[in-house]
């Protein structure tokens, strides 16, 4: 039996992963042109085929602007569950290019910064409906014996976006060709929409519905061979050895009944926890410490902690599947938690060198677990008819975390230290204690 895919199956899984690599895209989109966006960096021609070359913005609206990202991705996850039930794990991630391409290409015109503001919010609302289905779309269309190798596409998708636009930032980030960097955006969301015709509905959303000829169709193509059904959609969740699966033919469970309902409590907050761990991991204000520490190379620093990232990723490619969901998490928890404590000394002492060491080991353990096995765990946690809900309700977590985390960190920071320089480390410890108890719970619930 065949344990990968098609040619063909191949290519709807890059399809799929566009909207991943949005995500990750989008995240970084506008830091890297802010100088030129916000007219800090002008420039003699005030206006560039008919639109201005910046749009005046203040620290604060910047910031505003920059957050509804944020907004928008918590509102498109809280309702990402409706659009995979009701349109597909297709139509679902159709909806996101389109979204993602209205807001980008109102963002790339705006004269003014109500449009980009808009924009912002819309390519959000599009990445919290991407990075709900995309997980969930991945798995069901992968064989079983690669679900989890496949799985780690997600944040590979994620991290090549950032990095991307990053690296957009030193060629694009002049007065005439910043908005590039946004109509890029909206042409890549043109051509998954204009492809998706060509693009197979998941085979486990078609059984759930009844088509089971389309189903059958639906995995030849992506595996090929004559598959057995019951092999080629399993969808059996790693939570006990004694665990049943319901029927596939019951109804999508909704956001309400997931949770009121005790019988996928664990399964849900398996994914919550998993999320947390992730976002509890303050990986965004490693690259502020190490700008801080050498503020003449900070695009560098930002662009190489990015690389190490994405190298990183690979590695659990090959090692998801012979270690296991859990044992990669504990391995991953466990590099952060002694860099956290690492770079919260290094702070106190006034050491540059041991602070900058381990943000950059806590990037690598990051990358081989925290980033990438939580979008693994969502769809493998429970039945296709309650998945749907539990990445809704784990995503919004996620984007929930992110706020809270980016609020808090530096008043809280400020706070513990006093005034006092070298006692801003002590932060790390808080969150170290945090991402602690979180991971603690995660482990105890999971029996992956």
């Amino acid at each position: 039996m065949t344990a990968s895919f098609t040619r063909y199956g191949w290519l709807v899984c890059l399809w799929v992963l566009v909207v991943s690599f949005q995500y990750g895209y989008h995240i970084s989109a506008l830091n890297q042109i802010q100088g030129v966006l916000t007219c800090r960096r002008t420039t003699d021609t005030p206006i560039h085929y008919g639109l201005p070359t910046c749009i005046p913005m203040n620290d604060a609206t910047f910031s505003l602007v920059t957050s509804l990202f944020t907004f928008g991705g918590l509102c498109g996850s809280l309702f990402a569950n409706i659009a995979m039930d009701r349109y597909g794990r297709k139509g679902a991630s159709r909806l996101s290019a389109v979204v993602n391409g209205a807001g980008a290409f109102l963002s790339a015109i705006a004269p003014s910064v109500a449009p980009i503001a808009i924009g912002r919010f819309l390519v959000g609302v599009a990445a919290g409906i991407g990075v709900c289905v995309g997980p969930i779309y991945l798995a069901e269309i992968s064989h079983p014996n690669i679900r989890g190798s496949i799985g780690i596409g997600t944040q590979l998708a994620i991290v090549i976006g950032i990095m991307v636009t990053q690296v957009m930032g030193f060629v694009f980030a002049t007065p005439k060709h910043w908005r590039l960097v946004l109509f890029i955006s909206t042409a890549l969301s043109l051509l998954q929409y204009f492809t998706s015709s060509f693009i197979t509905e998941s085979p486990v959303y078609l059984r759930r519905l009844g088509k089971l000829e389309q189903q059958k169709r639906a995995a030849q193509r992506l595996w090929g061979g004559d598959l057995r059904r019951d092999q080629e959609n399993s969808e059996e969740p790693l939570l006990s050895e004694d665990y049943t699966p319901p029927p596939p033919e019951r109804d999508a469970v909704t956001l309400p009944q997931l949770l009121l309902s005790s019988e996928y409590r664990r399964a849900l907050l398996i994914a919550v926890f998993a999320m947390s761990t992730q976002q509890l991991s303050v990986l965004y204000y490693s690259n502020a410490i190490l700008s801080k520490a050498l503020p003449t190379f900070a695009p560098y620093v930002s662009l190489t902690i990015t690389v190490v990232n994405f190298l990183m990723t690979f590695p659990p490619i090959f090692l998801i599947e012979r270690l296991g969901r859990k044992r990669l998490m504990q391995i991953s928890v466990g590099g952060a938690l002694i860099s956290h404590l690492a770079v919260g000394y290094g702070l106190d002492e006034g050491m540059i060198i041991l602070p900058s060491i381990a943000i950059t080991a806590f990037v690598m353990s990051f990358a081989i677990g925290l980033g990438p096995v939580p979008f693994v765990l969502i769809p493998e946690v429970a039945p296709t008819h309650v998945s749907a809900s539990i990445s809704s309700v784990a995503l919004s977590t996620n984007w929930i975390l992110n706020s809270i985390v980016g609020l808090v960190f530096l008043p809280l920071r400020n706070l513990l230290a006093n005034g006092d320089p070298l006692k801003e480390g002590r932060v790390f410890f808080v969150f170290a204690g945090a991402l602690f108890c979180t991971a603690l719970c995660f482990s105890r619930l999971y029996r992956g």
